[in-house]
């Protein structure tokens, strides 16, 4: 299982890696082998502006369905167009090319009350 060093995850399990004035955000690894196999995931937030843990969308598996948290506030600018025909990349890529959205931070601050790599591990008991 991989816990990259440089990104930030949340209790929720989604992740943020900063990129300049903007930020990546997706799922853990260890989220989407909990979730199984991925096929849709709904994200309609495109565009507006949400708090941190705030949902901006569902991501559904063979089993379940589940919400998607903003790890921190800001404006959902991007949604990954790969995605809708491939919701696979979640479970391929998490933390590449299985990317959700692309957000504006609203308060970088908040990145720090996430948890580092270890604290995640430590979580989720790794």
């Amino acid at each position: 299982m991989n816990f990259p060093d440089n990104i930030k995850y949340t209790r929720e399990h989604e992740w943020i890696r900063l990129a300049g004035e903007t930020a990546y955000v997706g799922i853990s690894d260890f989220a989407q082998e909990e979730l199984g196999e991925i096929v849709y995931v709904d994200i309609t937030s495109q565009g507006e502006s949400l708090g941190q843990g705030e949902t901006f969308g569902t991501i559904e598996a063979v089993k379940t369905v589940s919400d998607l948290f903003m790890p921190v506030g800001g404006t959902v600018e991007e949604v990954n167009p790969a995605l809708e025909d491939q919701p696979e990349l979640v479970n391929q890529d998490p933390y590449g090319e299985g990317w959700l959205i692309k957000i504006t931070v609203s308060d970088a601050q908040e990145i720090e009350q996430l948890l580092s790599a270890d604290q995640y591990k430590a979580l989720i008991g790794k």
